[in-house]
């Protein structure tokens, strides 16, 4: 080590240096400084800001508390008024129907003292009663629908003119305009509330009638198959048909009345004692048709034949037979195929017979 580095190390560094340290230090400082003044002033602002808020806020719920007290005095005001207004009807009601009544009293009262005079008046023990106006004895539903868009028109006018009241602003000044002004806006804010309220209420139970509907079809829909019929049979805007005959009859039934008549009257018993007669002739008269064959008679020597006797006029019968049947043996075969092929025709045709008559018992049993 130098004695001019020894001298630096002794004295603490180089002096320029330490100055621009210094120059640095103190730079950001002034810095910081600002920086902190900047977020002070910024603080404050948000603080008084914060403060304007909390302020306004609290205006606004005076201004609503009273708000609602005032909506709170209008509708007490209104259901106070629509109450006595519905006493004042009644009483216009009552009124009237007095008003009516003393009118009918004193109607019969001059009836009966005409009466009394035509009695005493010998004249014509008749009168001729004057002809009712023909209005008067159309209902209220037919008047309204009789009358023509004219008179529609009119009575609108006149309904939208008691509703709708003019504003009188002449002579207001600016304070009473904005109050006016906030007066309706105030009402179509309440107006526009009520609507979608309703409208809300309408979609809640638009939904509600969709699911009770769909509920109603799905028991219906249970109790028609528990019925055995079809699923949608009781669902419809009509109850189902009633089945006065099976759906898997073949035939429209052709009978008079009179038939129908006497089977309910106990023509049935006979009916069926007649087709019970018929069945039991038809078989008999089969059976008497059948083919009859004859059994075979013993071949060969006769049982207990001794040898040199004679021969019996069986045998000489059976000898005879055996030479015909050698003969005539074709014939025979031939015939007897064309006899085998007719009675199985007529085997089938019995059956066909019998199966449609089958059918037609069912069908007169149900």
């Amino acid at each position: 080590m130098s004695d001019e580095e020894d001298v630096y190390s002794a004295d603490g560094g180089d002096p320029e240096f330490v100055k621009r340290q210094e120059a640095k230090s103190s730079a950001l400082d002034e810095q910081l400084k600002e920086y902190i003044a900047e977020w002070r002033k910024q603080r404050s602002k948000e603080e008084e800001d914060l403060k304007k808020l909390k302020e306004k806020q609290a205006k606004r719920k005076v201004m609503r508390a009273e708000e609602e007290k005032r909506m709170a005095e209008r509708k007490k005001q209104e259901e106070e008024r629509r109450q006595r207004e519905v006493e004042e009807k009644k009483q216009r009601d009552i009124e009237e129907k007095r008003r009516r009544l003393e009118e009918a009293e004193k109607k019969r009262q001059a009836m009966m003292a005409a009466l009394k005079d035509q009695s005493k008046n010998k004249g014509p023990n008749f009168t001729i009663a004057k002809k009712a106006d023909p209005g008067m004895s159309l209902s209220s539903a037919q008047l309204e629908r009789n009358k023509t868009k004219e008179q529609i028109e009119e009575e609108k006018k006149i309904s939208l003119s008691f509703r709708i009241k003019p504003l009188n602003l002449e002579g207001y000044s600016i304070h009473k305009l904005q109050a006016k002004a906030t007066e309706l806006w105030e009402t179509i804010v309440k107006l526009e509330t009520e609507k979608y309220d309703l409208e809300e209420r309408q979609k809640r139970q638009d939904y509600d009638l969709k699911e009770l509907k769909e509920r109603q079809k799905q028991q219906l829909r249970h109790k028609a198959l528990k019925k055995g019929l079809d699923p949608e049979a009781l669902t419809g805007k009509y109850p189902p048909k009633i089945q006065v005959a099976s759906k898997y009859e073949r035939r429209v039934d052709t009978r008079s009345y009179d038939d129908k008549k006497q089977l309910f009257e106990g023509g049935w018993e006979n009916t069926y004692a007649e087709f019970v007669e018929y069945k039991w002739q038809e078989k008999q008269d089969r059976f008497a048709k059948r083919k009859k064959t004859k059994l075979p008679k013993w071949f060969g020597e006769r049982p207990g034949k001794k040898k040199g006797e004679p021969e019996s006029p069986e045998e000489e019968e059976v000898k005879k037979d055996d030479e015909d049947a050698d003969a005539g043996g074709d014939d025979e075969e031939e015939e007897e195929g064309e006899e085998e092929e007719e009675e199985e025709a007529e085997e089938e045709e019995e059956e066909e017979e019998e199966e449609e008559e089958e059918e037609e018992e069912e069908e007169e049993e149900e």
